[in-house]
């Protein structure tokens, strides 16, 4: 007897572009209104457990209750990154054409790890790779891949300047220097390779929160005196305490005449060589070894994108290529680029269709203007601040990043920096916007991230006149 059909995942054409049209009006619907609506919108894990903790079902609901259900329970509970008044962490602003370009990756599903089964993705990549490349003022020769984010970009290079000094051999005494105000990603990523905490030295940083040069020499001569093996020195183009940018072209000198691989962990501050005052801030850039980047941040991309670059870009391949026997048909031509040898993913999608759509779309002027736009905005939040004595200036506007702290009315420092939390957290619950602390030198600080193109200059002086409000209430209550 014939058996029963199989139930098949599939919806009728009709059903998919009714879902399809849903999906679209909701992504616009919360893009137009974002402005409107509170920057914090979080909840408690125990409300979360209530809402969605079930056994998997077993029969669907079909796609207009499950999407009603993921607009309440899923990605109602959120705080925008995109809202023009969330200026915590590093805000991911997104544009839509990017969201759409993942629909499309998506939908058409490009296997991006080989030539033979994606040409276009393939070639895609390499060219927006050049674009940025030459953004970064990096040689021809240079080039790199996509991958998640600035964490993977630091690991992939971490790789291949392990693999281009050391080969398959060890590295017991190798040394990664770098500053204590390095993204923890370094090490992180530094502990995935296999070094041990010891192998990642941490030099205290200059008053400007910048790596000290003069420390640097001194640690890169008294370990290669002492048998160990300078290897990789990783320099900031744009920190995320401050965004400050360490001494570019101060360390390559270095890292040329001792013979260690320069890293520049762009992944907030990179993206900005693309205008004339980022380029002037990031002088040196270019001498690097290798870069990594994040298009989510200051490109504008939604998560995930992320970026790395290498001077040599045949390092890549010559540190994660593998062909193994099920892969040697789509393995025919050097002048074909297959991805997957060029970092850790043989699966991977096609994250650079985002950006390329996005810059064919609105063209590269338009990212010029967003990011220079970004760096005025922590100019403005600077001047509001210092046009009232309430404020304390940390650090000055740098790179969309200014720091500062409430000092109204005198405090104990404990209580001061128990003050500058509570005013963070404060304003945050107000869902007017939504700023994070972080701590410089022991004092808790407070810190804007201005880098959203959807940011008017009222939402900014606005943030801090409410802000210096609550900050009083506070001391005085």
């Amino acid at each position: 007897m014939p058996s029963d059909p199989i139930p098949t995942l599939q919806l009728s054409p009709e059903e998919m572009r009714a879902l399809g049209y849903r999906v679209v009006d909701m992504i616009v619907d919360e893009v137009a209104h974002l402005h409107e609506r509170p920057v914090a919108g979080g909840a408690p894990r125990a409300e979360m457990e209530a809402r969605l903790r079930e056994p998997a079902p077993a029969a669907g609901v079909g796609w207009e209750a499950a999407l009603e259900r993921a607009r309440r329970d899923v990605l109602g509970p959120m705080s925008p990154p995109a809202h023009p008044r969330f200026f915590a962490y590093v805000p991911s602003p997104g544009n839509f054409v990017g969201a759409m370009a993942d629909a499309l990756a998506s939908g058409f599903n490009p296997f991006a790890g080989a030539w033979a089964t994606a040409a276009g993705a393939a070639e895609c990549e390499l060219v927006t790779v050049d674009w940025l490349r030459e953004a970064c003022g990096l040689p021809q020769g240079a080039g790199g891949a996509f991958v998640s984010g600035g964490s993977m970009a630091n690991l992939t290079a971490l790789a291949v300047a392990r693999h281009r000094r050391f080969g398959t051999g060890g590295f017991a005494g190798a040394v990664i220097y770098a500053s204590d105000q390095t993204h923890s990603s370094i090490a992180r990523g530094a502990r995935v390779l296999g070094f041990e905490p010891g192998q990642l030295r941490l030099l205290p940083s200059t008053a400007d929160f910048r790596l000290d040069v003069r420390a640097l020499a001194v640690a890169i001569g008294a370990d290669a005196r002492a048998g160990r093996t300078p290897f990789a020195v990783v320099a900031n183009a744009g920190t995320t305490n401050t965004g400050a940018v360490d001494p570019l072209p101060e360390i390559a000198r270095i890292c040329r005449e001792a013979g260690v691989w320069m890293h520049v962990d762009g992944a907030y501050g990179a993206a900005a060589a693309l205008t004339g005052a980022g380029r002037a801030l990031l002088a040196g850039l270019g001498e690097a070894d290798s870069i990594s980047m994040d298009p989510h941040k200051w490109l504008f991309q939604p998560f995930e994108c992320g970026a790395v670059l290498v001077r040599d870009a045949r390092a890549l391949r010559d540190t994660f290529r593998e062909v193994p026997e099920y892969l040697r048909d789509s393995d025919v031509s050097a002048e074909e680029v297959n991805f997957r040898d060029w970092g850790v993913q043989l699966t991977r999608g096609f994250r650079a269709f985002k950006l390329w759509l996005s810059i064919q779309t609105f063209g590269m002027d338009a990212f010029r203007a967003a990011i220079d736009w970004g760096i005025r905005q922590a100019e403005i939040a600077e001047e509001e601040l210092r046009s009232s004595d309430d404020w304390e200036i940390l650090t000055p506007a740098r790179l969309g990043i200014v720091t500062f702290r409430w000092r109204g009315v005198e405090m104990e420092p404990a209580a001061g920096d128990d003050l500058q939390r509570r005013a963070t957290a404060a304003m945050t619950r107000s869902g007017w916007a939504m700023l994070s602390t972080t701590e410089l030198r022991g004092r808790a600080a407070l810190r804007l991230c201005t880098i959203n193109p959807r940011t008017t200059e009222d939402d900014v002086r606005e943030t801090v006149r409410r802000l210096g409000r609550i900050a009083r209430e506070l001391a005085e209550g």
